[in-house]
């Protein structure tokens, strides 16, 4: 399992297991940076695990990968031990007498996708193009065939700061060479090209929806900083697309691990081979001159990129709701739900239940009946697999609500949307009634998804009255 607090501090601290049991944890005895992968166990102390007074593990843990220290060959570890882990069958989860320190399950998530490295390749890569198509396009390639790029993702962590450090090391090295407003309004290309990219649909591709839904985004982008700027979505001043871009709290891409475990920060624009998919580049391609004028363009070159909207409701476009990517709910399963951490025993033996969702079954002595829940995630539906992985085994019943979701309609669509068949539902945040659904149309050069198709021009519209993959909202204060 992995450390991870969205948006929170980069160091995670853990305990001796004897201060917990005496009820006090005090003093950390070290931290542990966001990031790390963990296998963690069963603290026993008189025959039962270690829990806080609800219930919840205190667990203790073997680290499999330090993002501290982490290198490319950190990758490799974390995805053979995985396969291992997946392919055993243990009687439980107890710790061995040896495990001394323990952190909370509550820090930790069941998250697969292994630390990502983009070493620098040595051969010019045969998806490498030819000019660019504007004075800023060529700086941002620059930038990224520099060395002050390549060093920004050589470390596991703190790739935000890395990258924000590359930019000012390059834009010093090159300031006889490009104009001082030039490079600055490159950079902010560049950071809003990475967030358009990697906040849309990547398995969209080169389609045309896929094109439209990152000219969206690059629109909220721009309308938060310049028909509004406020440092609570991370405008420092008008014009600010960095810093409004790469806010946290606003495009979660840019969180501590989440930029541990993509592209997001690597150099995949640079001439070189490298392990970066080249569709991704062919993705910047296709939206980097529409991008560039949604920024720095007036409202003749929005019209032209968004036809038939008007132009007061482009520039009233702060936000959008990613229905697929929003919370899970499944209304249509009883007594389903989440599991943060708890524990449930079978005689001696006793089990870790963390970031899993479960349907409760019957109640018992001490608790209820389980089975797992498992989801898998289809472009179009949820795919649902119920497992008893845990016969005879009994969770704490301190950790079961059965609690339905307040607000869980299918797809996340408002009502007024018919389908003949629902194949997922997602809950919905409160500033999507605040605001109104826009129907955005684009003119774009449609590649298909795998980017290699003929290119043809191409009208599509995000987010119609039931789109149920992206909805623009205005109007949101």
């Amino acid at each position: 399992m992995t450390l991870y607090r969205f948006n929170g501090a980069a160091d995670i601290p853990y305990y001796t297991a004897d201060e917990a049991l005496r009820g006090r944890r005090g003093r950390p005895a070290g931290t542990l940076k966001q990031g790390s992968s963990l296998i963690p166990c069963l603290v026993m102390r008189d025959g039962v695990p270690l829990t806080d007074t609800s219930g919840t593990p205190l667990v203790g843990f073997e680290i499999v990968v330090d993002s501290r220290t982490a290198t490319p060959a950190s990758t490799t570890v974390f995805e053979e031990t995985v396969a291992k882990l997946a392919a055993m069958t243990v009687p439980n989860h107890h710790c061995d007498a040896r495990v001394q320190h323990v952190i909370s399950v509550r820090d930790l998530y069941d998250l697969e996708k292994p630390p990502f490295f983009d070493p620098p390749g040595t051969e010019v890569s045969p998806f490498a193009q030819g000019k660019a198509s504007s004075a800023l396009d060529a700086i941002v390639r620059a930038f990224h065939n520099s060395t002050p790029c390549e060093r920004a993702n050589r470390n596991l962590i703190g790739r935000r700061d890395a990258l924000n450090a590359a930019w000012g090391k390059f834009i010093a090295e090159n300031a006889r060479r490009w104009k001082a407003k030039d490079l600055e309004r490159a950079k902010h290309l560049d950071y809003t090209m990475r967030t358009a990219l990697f906040e849309g649909h990547l398995d969209r591709g080169c389609s045309a929806y896929g094109a439209c839904e990152r000219n969206v985004i690059a629109l909220s982008i721009r309308n938060r900083a310049r028909e509004t700027c406020s440092l609570g979505q991370g405008c420092s001043f008008p014009g600010d697309f960095q810093g409004v871009s790469s806010k946290v709290s606003q495009y979660n891409i840019w969180d501590e691990f989440l930029a541990q475990i993509s592209g997001l920060a690597t150099c995949f624009m640079s001439d070189r081979s490298s392990r970066e998919s080249p569709r991704v580049r062919r993705m910047y391609e296709q939206s980097v001159g529409d991008i560039e004028q949604i920024l720095y363009g007036d409202d003749r070159a929005l019209a032209k990129i968004f036809p038939g909207t008007p132009i007061s409701h482009l520039k009233n476009l702060r936000h959008y709701y990613h229905a697929p990517a929003m919370g899970k709910c499944f209304p249509q399963y009883k007594r389903v739900e989440y599991v943060s951490g708890a524990v449930a025993r079978r005689g001696k033996d006793f089990a870790l239940i963390a970031n899993t969702r479960i349907k409760v079954g019957k109640k018992v002595a001490g608790g209820y009946r389980f089975e797992e829940f498992r989801v898998q995630y289809d472009p179009d539906r949820d795919v649902v697999a119920i497992e008893n992985r845990y016969p005879g085994f009994v969770i704490d019943d301190r950790k079961v609500s059965l609690r339905r979701p307040a607000s869980c309609p299918p797809y996340g669509i408002p009502r007024g949307c018919h389908f003949k068949r629902v194949e997922r539902y997602r809950k919905t945040p409160r500033w999507l009634r605040a605001g109104r659904p826009l129907a955005i149309g684009c003119r774009v050069r449609d590649r298909g998804a795998d980017c290699d198709s003929p290119e043809r021009m191409q009208s599509v519209t995000v987010g119609d009255a039931c789109d149920t993959q992206m909805r623009p909202i205005m109007g949101v204060r």
